[in-house]
């Protein structure tokens, strides 16, 4: 099957320019800009890579369209003016193969994709002297294959990479490194183990099974005031449109629990006044917030604590408007909160959360794909 390419270079608002790999070699040492056709390398280049790395996940059963990019298969990938380096090019073979794999997990799980497409923005390009650097955005949807039949439409995910590139004595960029930039778990077309930050440990709590098939479970009506269902519209509408009523905290520890905190608001969780460093308290105003707002640990120990949400004993338990969180590397540590925004009808949870903006990912994909994490599962 086919992926159509598509490439948006943005701005680079940078002072100089060099016009070729051989000019950006000979350069002197600061800092200078690409020329719009090696950026459109750059990006068309990690274009490639990543719509590759979704390839091998689609449902090879329906994959009868020619492939139009042929480079890809019988020899070293070359887009415009960048290549992939030799290392990088066997990375990328050891990375396909452990994406079959996972495909063929999930396959096990009753999940598989039928389509994809997969969207670059270059954000930045920067060369200094013979190498670039390069911030991308990848947006990637999957289709979902109907194999119960009550699937979503779709899944989508937005990440963020770094691109470092050599100039090569024949005029062109070669790839030598692209390294994932998000805190969250990782997307599932990422291999690799995802960076866990070091913390302090945080409370305990009960751990939930990631086993199916689970029994049926239906969630109960929640306490007056609470809507799942606008908590799980909240998350859907900002899952990669973030709402400008509150601050980001991407770059200070992850934006997880900031966005899980705003969609229970919106579902009718009450402020609860005090001490911002106190886990007992919860709330968010113009210039503040309390630890509990936007960490997960400290989440987690406000919710048990005022009995708002209880522990579940298995992933697959959760219904629209519960929590799930994950320790990454179990350090008994939570890393990570994500929401529930859909269930099907047969049982399987689907969750929306930011870092890595993420929609409607199934439970059976996160846990496919972070095997090592422990899970903790909230009935709010």
């Amino acid at each position: 099957m086919a992926t159509v390419l598509t490439v948006a270079v943005s701005a680079v608002l940078l002072p100089a320019s060099a016009t070729s790999p051989a000019g950006a070699a000979g350069a002197p040492a600061e800092i200078r800009t690409v020329d719009s056709d090696a950026t459109q390398s750059f990006g068309r280049i990690a274009d490639a890579v990543l719509t590759q790395r979704t390839a091998a996940l689609l449902d090879s059963t329906l994959d009868t369209a020619p492939d139009t990019r042929p480079a890809r298969r019988t020899g070293p990938l070359l887009v415009g003016n960048a290549r992939l380096s030799a290392r990088v090019a066997r990375a990328e073979g050891t990375a396909l193969s452990s994406l079959r794999t996972r495909k063929a997990r999930l396959a096990a799980l009753g999940e598989a994709y039928t389509a994809a497409d997969t969207r670059i923005t270059v954000d930045r390009a920067r060369v200094h002297g013979g190498r670039a650097t390069v911030q991308i955005t990848e947006t990637t949807t999957l289709t979902y294959k109907k194999i119960r039949g009550d699937e979503p439409p779709t899944t989508a995910f937005q990440a963020h990479h770094e691109l470092s590139f050599a100039a090569t004595p024949d005029r062109k960029w070669e790839l030598t490194g692209m390294t994932p930039k998000d805190d969250g778990p990782r997307a599932v077309n990422e291999p690799g183990t995802p960076v866990a930050k070091s913390r302090d440990a945080g409370p305990s709590g009960t751990p939930a099974a990631t086993s199916w098939p689970a029994r049926q479970q239906v969630k109960p009506p929640g306490t007056a005031g609470y809507n799942y269902a606008t908590m799980a519209a909240y998350a859907e509408k900002h899952w990669k449109n973030y709402n400008p009523a509150y601050r980001k905290f991407n770059d200070a520890g992850g934006d997880c629990t900031n966005f899980i905190s705003q969609a229970l608001k919106a579902g009718g969780w009450k402020h609860d006044s005090g001490l911002y460093s106190d886990y007992r308290n919860w709330w968010y105003d113009a210039s503040y917030q309390t630890m509990s707002w936007v960490g997960a640990d400290d989440w987690a120990w406000f919710t048990l604590y005022s009995k708002r949400a209880s522990n579940l004993s298995n992933v697959y338990y959760m219904g629209v408007g519960d929590i799930m969180q994950m320790d990454f590397n179990r350090d008994g540590s939570k890393d990570h909160s994500m929401i529930t925004t859909y269930r099907s009808r047969t049982g399987t949870p689907y969750l929306t959360y930011h870092s890595t903006n993420t929609y409607r990912k199934s439970v059976a994909s996160i846990v496919v794909s972070n095997p090592n994490a422990v899970y903790f599962a909230y009935r709010t």
